[in-house]
């Protein structure tokens, strides 16, 4: 049952990006375009996000435990350092060269464009680089009720 309700998560979360057109980094690239092209469609996808994660969140903490799981997993750091903000640049940064952050990019998997694989190949090879090269980092804890 696990697995079926992370498959329709990750359908309903792929079609919602498909329908809000956030697959195509042109999207991206003119919400950056203050001067010229500007497309607020990301804000408003964003806003909207923002809303439901709130929304959500308000009804998930009421419960003592998640559906599905053992505990809630909570981060147990929340320092504002230098690796959250090197991160967060870097994040931003890529989102704003590629058009792409990974969330949009799996579904756009689907438009068979090489830009795509090649994105998500640039990601999965920064992953492994960052597990070997930055020693281990410990793990979210998982909150008790």
């Amino acid at each position: 049952m696990k697995l079926i309700y992370a498959l329709f998560t990750g359908l309903v979360f792929g079609v919602g990006i498909s329908i809000s057109g956030m697959i195509n980094p042109a999207k991206v690239f003119n919400f950056f375009d203050i001067a010229g092209k500007w497309d607020p469609s990301l804000a408003f996808v964003m806003g909207g996000a923002v809303i439901v994660t709130f929304i959500g969140y308000r009804l998930v903490w009421h419960r003592d435990a998640p559906i599905f799981g053992g505990g809630f997993q909570l981060p147990s750091n929340r320092t504002i350092d230098a690796r959250l903000v090197c991160g967060s640049a870097l994040f931003g940064i890529g989102w704003g060269i590629a058009g792409f952050c990974p969330g949009a990019a799996i579904p756009a998997l689907g438009t068979g464009r090489w830009e795509v694989v090649l994105f998500l190949a640039a990601v999965t090879v920064g992953f492994f680089l960052r597990r070997l090269l930055a020693p281990a980092q410990p793990h979210a804890k998982v909150a008790s009720s």
